[in-house]
């Protein structure tokens, strides 16, 4: 009975992107136990993910961790963070494993020079590349994300515009150059010609408010109405998932909710400003489309983002063309 200690301290859409990996250990390798480390802030995306038998957290010292994970006496380590933190435990845990690798190199030079030695490879192949060694093929599965019973949401307690069918927008992203400026987001917002309901955390509360304000504002007693819901910081992440999961399709930003939007094989329209699809984090196994400038000679400007364009013209969001937006099961 092999047991498996998966390491990724974050973030949301990383975590979900190794759950294939998760899924072919625990269904490949005979009776394997499968526990996972992470930080407790993603506790509960792993703790109702059938395949994972034990979630350890760093709610302490990295000290107390490493013995709690020692005396488990693991057969085999997948790293599938590779920093320094989880490089340390992988070697005083003591069991043999593998880190998957991050193609540092490859994405500064991409930075930095613009020379593309990016291999055409998702992400999600290259942490099921750190499993290899025990036998762990690609079941072809794609994501997974698990919601449980009590964080669904039922569509009949939205406001009645939206219980038919409605496009799910995630306006937010960690970092600002990761977001479309508000005013493009309105913009889009339009073009979709459907109802939309903005989702985001509470950091997104005020940018939900003011796009759906400007909805609010223009319309007319003779003009057909733009309806925006604006659902930033109202739900969990699991309340938010269940308007991912119901919704007709989905727009996002480089984030978290885009890649749990691709685990219910939503049709997304991927939103891509100083960090580009070629990193290999695109919508994983579902149906998508890339909205970005391209031609833009510095962009990627980071393999990860900024509080602000370092050129200060903000040109890889404020130039998005908002074309080809149709999927044939959406109502746009």
């Amino acid at each position: 009975m092999p047991k498996i200690l998966i390491i990724r301290f974050s973030s949301i859409g990383d975590i979900v992107l190794t759950t294939p990996v998760i899924r072919c250990i625990k269904q490949q390798l005979a009776d394997a136990t499968v526990h996972y480390v992470t930080k407790p802030a993603f506790r509960s995306i792993l703790e109702q993910n059938p395949y994972v038998d034990k979630v350890h957290v760093l709610s302490g010292s990295l000290k107390t961790l490493i013995q709690e994970l020692k005396d488990e006496q693991f057969d085999y380590v997948v790293d599938l963070h590779n920093n320094l933190r989880s490089r340390v435990i992988r070697a005083r845990v003591g069991s043999p494993g593998k880190s998957f690798y991050k193609l540092n190199y490859e994405k500064w030079l991409m930075v930095n020079f613009k020379l593309n030695r990016l291999p055409d490879v998702h992400i999600v192949q290259r942490y099921l590349d750190a499993a290899v060694s025990l036998g762990v093929k690609d079941d072809g599965e794609g994501l997974d994300y698990f919601i449980p019973a009590r964080d669904e949401v039922d569509l009949q307690t939205l406001p009645a515009p939206f219980r038919q069918g409605y496009a799910a927008f995630a306006i937010g992203a960690q970092h600002y150059t990761k977001r479309l400026p508000t005013e493009r987001i309105i913009e889009l917002c339009e073009r979709l010609q459907q109802p939309v309901i903005l989702l985001g955390g509470k950091e997104d509360i005020a940018t939900g408010a003011e796009i759906a304000a400007h909805f609010e504002a223009r319309t007319t007693s003779n003009e057909q109405r733009m309806t925006v819901y604006n659902a930033c910081g109202k739900y969990n992440l699991n309340g938010s998932a269940s308007l991912v999961r119901q919704a007709d399709f989905v727009v996002s930003h480089d984030t978290g909710l885009m890649h749990i939007a691709a685990a219910f094989q939503k049709d997304v329209i991927s939103i891509w400003g100083n960090t580009i699809p070629e990193f290999g984090m695109y919508p994983f196994r579902t149906n998508y489309k890339v909205l970005e400038v391209h031609g833009l000679s510095c962009r990627p400007c980071s393999k990860i983002g900024y509080k602000k364009c370092p050129k200060g013209h903000f040109k890889c969001m404020r130039d998005i063309p908002f074309i080809n937006l149709t999927f044939e099961n959406a109502k746009v």
